[in-house]
């Protein structure tokens, strides 16, 4: 089978199954998206979700973070994933927000990254899920699910490289969606561990599935 159409059949399947998906992530403002996305790496949307309600109540917006203290926000997302340095990342971020873009998130890959805290992937995330754009974010579930299920090669061996072949086979306008698709496929069947290939659709084209 070629690769695009490997691809194709792929897609055709979440197309069909999963017309309409998004993040995980709860959030009301573009605002409350990015500090979401930040705590969200390397730690469970689940777990993010319970912090942000407290943390987005006494900091709604940028001009709120921005004057924050770092122990009151290091208190309300101290169960998360390296807390100390994404609570200096979340208020170093709002106040470059306030000091260089009137407290608003840039649109722009070059200006999102040049925020204190924000790579390439969460950039990819806002561009994709708040700003309709065609963007490929690469996180753990994505490279781990790309290479296991043939879409990428080994030698893809960074995020960057994975983002680049994805977005090679897969069509601009479906870039975002196909982020989602791949992302909860790794995160509810394909997982890290164990993954569920008897109940995976897949099952019979992956090159890593057990065979018979």
């Amino acid at each position: 089978m070629k690769k695009q159409e490997y691809y194709n059949r792929i897609l055709a399947h979440f197309r069909q199954q999963m017309p309409e998906v998004t993040t995980e992530l709860t959030y009301t403002t573009t605002f409350q998206l990015l500090v979401a996305v930040m705590l969200s790496a390397q730690c469970t949307d689940k777990r993010v979700n319970q912090v942000t309600p407290a943390l987005f109540e006494r900091f709604p917006d940028a001009s709120q973070l921005a004057s924050a203290d770092f122990g009151e926000v290091l208190a309300l997302v101290s169960s998360v994933s390296y807390p100390n340095a994404k609570s200096q990342h979340l208020i170093d971020m709002a106040r470059m927000l306030m000091e260089k873009y009137g407290g608003e998130v840039p649109r722009t890959l070059d200006e999102l990254t040049s925020l204190p805290g924000v790579g390439r992937k969460t950039a990819n995330v806002m561009l994709a899920v708040a700003f309709g754009e065609n963007a490929m974010p690469v996180d753990t579930h994505i490279f781990r699910v790309s290479h296991r299920m043939g879409l990428v090669p080994k030698s893809d061996n960074t995020p960057l490289k994975v983002e680049k072949t994805l977005c090679k086979y897969i069509p601009p306008n479906e870039l975002g969606l196909a982020h989602h698709w791949i992302l909860l496929h790794g995160r509810y069947v394909c997982t890290a561990r164990s993954p569920k290939c008897k109940v995976c659709p897949f099952n019979n084209i992956c090159p890593t599935a057990p065979k018979g």
